[in-house]
């Protein structure tokens, strides 16, 4: 019983986290985020309600005592492979986003440009593009 209270303090950080933003759209780079909080909340869920089926007593555990405990384990592996995959979607995204970012602002140079000036306000972009490679091939950070 004790993943009730994280999780629900966690739920509400989330509420409140997400009524702050003014805007109700989020980037791309914001849902890779969200994804992973999310992936590895359940992950932890995961973890803890399998730690308490391998608990069980084989002496005194009840059948229904199992089947709650396998039932608890297989909600939760189910909400991690819904996060996984929206992890893995929000990633992409966010990497399509930052190379689709770092095109217009080239392309938008004028054409007398030097290299020079043109890093200067390239800049954003390509470390936006840097964030969001790093993001997606480093993985889960629980």
């Amino acid at each position: 019983m004790k993943r009730f209270p994280v999780i629900g303090v966690l739920c509400v950080s989330a509420v409140f986290g997400l009524s702050a933003c003014s805007d109700d759209s989020s980037s791309p780079a914001e849902e890779a985020t969200k994804a992973s909080a999310n992936a590895c909340t359940d992950l932890n869920a995961l973890k803890a309600d399998n730690a308490k089926l391998k608990a069980l007593d084989p002496a005194v555990a009840t059948k229904d005592q199992v089947k709650d405990a396998y039932n608890a384990v297989q909600n939760d592996w189910d909400g991690v492979k819904e996060n996984l995959s929206k992890l893995k979607q929000a990633e992409q995204d966010a990497v399509k986003a930052a190379a689709e970012n770092l095109k217009k602002g080239y392309e938008g140079l004028p054409g007398d440009t030097t290299g020079k000036d043109a890093l200067t306000q390239l800049q954003p972009q390509i470390q936006q593009l840097d964030q969001a490679t790093a993001a997606a091939s480093t993985g889960l950070k629980c």
